[in-house]
């Protein structure tokens, strides 16, 4: 019966808003393979939205039908329902909709803030910058050092001339190197879910923890792009100075909001991580990951669509 799948539902959905992501935000292993670990927080955001919605809806048509699809068929043409309706299925009806609709209406304004923040910074920072030595890259004369992107349709990646002057030339080259990982790879899309999911629901303790645990990743994920680009000696060390100084010097002053900048989150943790690198996840620690991300995405889509006697 349809109560069955919404108790499950509503079961994961308890798990995925608290201690899957609490226990996940405190392990050790996601520092060693970043990607896998945004893998797994990707499913992790998009399930708990599947399955807490999911648990409301199903209850909601319960007396309609014995799949979510059958009922909710039924109750869109005006079927007769199958069991006696009850105001509890009114109320969870009503609640599932007012939450997708935040849910999707703050993740829509979300984007829509951020990529309008990001258009004025890009319209007024081609104002005032000028081509730099570096290929692609733009030079705002500005005493401090500080290196960001700002991603989007016409991304834009700034060196101040203070960053310039700091560097030396390997070092300089490593921010460049970060720097357009983060635009090839598209972090900003990675971070959005999570930036809508705290601001949808603030007073839940996970979102925060989500969005600072995935903040960090996207950093050390782009710092492990840009180490294969690099050249020399020490590459990691090279890069890990290269934060430092960066780090020292404005603390993160003057990247605009919406731009992804070398010294975005955990400074320390990413220097110590350059200077002693973790070793890799064995080849079936990542399998598992990806198998159990992929677990999470099944698991609620299955519940919602196949009849519930199956």
């Amino acid at each position: 019966m349809l109560p069955a799948t919404a108790a499950a539902l509503a079961v994961l959905a308890a798990l995925l808003a608290w201690p899957v992501p609490a226990w996940l935000s405190r392990a050790r292993w996601p520092r060693r393979d970043p990607l896998v670990a945004l893998v797994c927080w990707q499913a992790i955001g998009l399930a708990g939205g599947l399955s807490i919605i999911g648990a409301l809806l199903v209850h909601g048509l319960a007396p309609w039908g014995h799949s979510l699809p059958e009922a909710w068929w039924h109750w869109v043409t005006r079927h007769p329902a199958e069991a006696p309706v009850r105001g509890d299925h009114w109320v969870t009806q009503t609640l599932a909709a007012v939450l997708a609709a935040e849910l999707l209406g703050v993740l829509v304004l979300s984007w829509v803030r951020t990529a309008r923040t990001r258009r004025r910074h890009r319209d007024l920072l081609e104002l005032v910058v000028e081509p730099a030595a570096v290929p692609d890259a733009r030079l705002l004369d500005h005493p401090a050092p500080v290196a960001f992107c700002i991603p989007g349709a016409k991304p834009l990646l700034v060196l101040s001339s203070g960053m310039v002057a700091e560097l030396d030339e390997e070092q300089l080259a490593a921010v460049v190197a970060h720097e357009r990982a983060h635009l090839r790879e598209h972090h900003h899309l990675l971070l959005l879910p999570f930036v809508a999911w705290e601001a949808a629901l603030p007073v839940l303790p996970a979102a925060g923890r989500a969005h600072a645990a995935v903040r960090a990743l996207v950093e050390m994920r782009a710092d492990d792009v840009a180490l294969g680009s690099l050249t020399g000696a020490a590459p990691r060390r090279t890069l890990a100075q290269a934060i430092v100084v960066a780090a020292g010097g404005s603390g993160g002053a003057g990247v605009p909001d919406g731009a992804l900048a070398v010294t975005g989150s955990a400074l320390g943790e990413r220097v110590a991580r350059l200077l002693e690198p973790p070793s890799p996840l064995p080849g079936w620690v990542r399998t598992a990951a990806l198998l159990s991300a992929v677990a999470l995405l099944l698991v609620p889509t299955a519940l919602l669509l196949l009849p519930a006697a199956l």
